[in-house]
This record gives structure tokens, sequence and C-alpha cells, in this order.
């Protein structure tokens, strides 16, 4: 129950887990809360590095850090998490320990981060209770309902004009009424995550199902999401 965080339901709920692309819901409401959306972020050439999933930004390209979050969040861009992270937090570590402090502060005790992307890391884990904890706050935050629920944005590099299109790739936004949220996850360790997020005229419910099948059952975190929000 995203009004009050009550668990109407769980199946190991309280198991630390891997969550893949899910943890960039905290790097997102992180950046929201202690960024500015209008900066201008100067990408690494470590974030340039970052394995696939990517926008395939270069080092030394600029970029403002309302267009990456964009990118973080409609196609989930793993070289963006980490210019995101460098630039709010000084490195990956230090925003690491800011994403750390949020989730004590939420008293999700059982979570750990260690990277902003999601990409499989020793220590780095979360519960399903605790995740979806971290994304009841989140959906609180006008910002992040707005960058989440967009459909497609265009994104300029402000130095040599390099352009890019990102479409959104979470498809519970139209499966069920009142969906609004929220963010898919795939690692090969993790196996397929989602954390689904509808709103009723007298509540908003929230669904996090972790490491719900591996390829090819794609579709797997679609069904069990439905079934979840329907019950």
């Amino acid at each position: 129950d995203g009004d009050n965080n009550r668990v109407l339901y769980e199946v190991n709920g309280y198991q630390e887990m891997p969550m893949a692309s899910t943890t960039k819901i905290m790097t997102c409401i992180i950046a929201l809360e202690q960024g500015n959306l209008d900066d201008v972020v100067t990408v690494s050439s470590y974030a340039s590095r970052m394995p696939d999933v990517q926008l395939n930004i270069r080092a030394g390209e600029q970029y403002y850090l309302r267009d990456l979050m964009y990118s973080l969040m409609l196609e989930s861009h793993n070289d963006v998490a980490v210019a995101i992270a460098e630039h709010v937090g000084g490195n990956v570590e230090g925003f690491a320990t800011m994403m750390n402090d949020k989730a004590r502060a939420l008293e999700c005790n059982n979570t750990n981060f260690v990277t902003p992307n999601g990409l499989d890391a020793e220590g780095h884990y979360t519960t399903a209770r605790d995740l979806a904890i971290i994304s009841s706050y989140a959906i609180q935050n006008k910002d992040f309902i707005a960058i989440t629920n967009t459909s497609s944005h265009q994104i300029k590099e402000l130095k040599n004009g390099r352009s890019f299109s990102v479409s959104n790739k979470n498809k519970f936004l139209y499966m069920m009424d009142g969906a609004i949220g929220i963010k898919t996850g795939f690692t090969s360790k993790a196996g397929y995550c989602f954390v689904g997020a509808v709103k009723r005229v007298d509540r908003t419910l929230i669904s996090v199902v972790l490491g719900c099948g591996w390829p090819p059952s794609k579709s797997l975190k679609w069904t069990d999401t439905k079934r979840l929000m329907t019950y």
C-alpha cells in the first residue's frame, strides 16, 4: 500500500536479492533531490565505458542533467547512470553513500547499494519489501512521475549537437488502468525484475517482482505484476 507502506502480500519479501536496473529508482530520486535539472553534466571516460545497455555517450561530452534523467529511466542506460552519479556524488562511491543514507532514512535496512545502475556487483542487494518502500517514496516526487511516465524524449549534446531519441520501455504503463510506473530490470544474476505502481481513486498500490524468471521468460514479470495488482 503506497500510502502507508503496509505489506499486503509477499512471498520471500524480506529475502536479500540482486535487483538489476530497478536500482535506478533510487539513482533518479537522489539526483532529483541533490542535483539541479539545469546542471551541465560532463561525461567521464569511466562513465562512457559502461557495458550495455548504453546511450553511447562519449568522454568529454556535455548534457543537461534533465535530459540524462530520461535516458536513465526510459531506456535504463548504464553509462548515463554513472555520469549522473559522478556529477551528483563526486564519484560512484560518494553517490552510493548518498543512496545508502537515503535507504536508512526510509528504514530500508536490508538494502545496500554499490552501483548507480544495478549491474551485478558484490554487496549490491535489496528486498522486495525495501524496494517497494523506496518506490512509494519516489513516486511522491512530481518530477519523478513526469520523467517515468513520458513516452519519448529528445536529447541533445551541448557542444557538438549530437542528438538522441529515447523511448519508454515500461510496457506496464499500457497494461492496467491507472498504471503510473515504475521500472524494469534484468541481469544474469538478478533475472527479470519489475516495480509496478497503480494509482486508484482511494489508494496507490506498489508491486515488486525480483528474480521473476530468466530468458526466455521475459513476459513473466508482466503477468505476475498484473496478478498481484488484481489481487
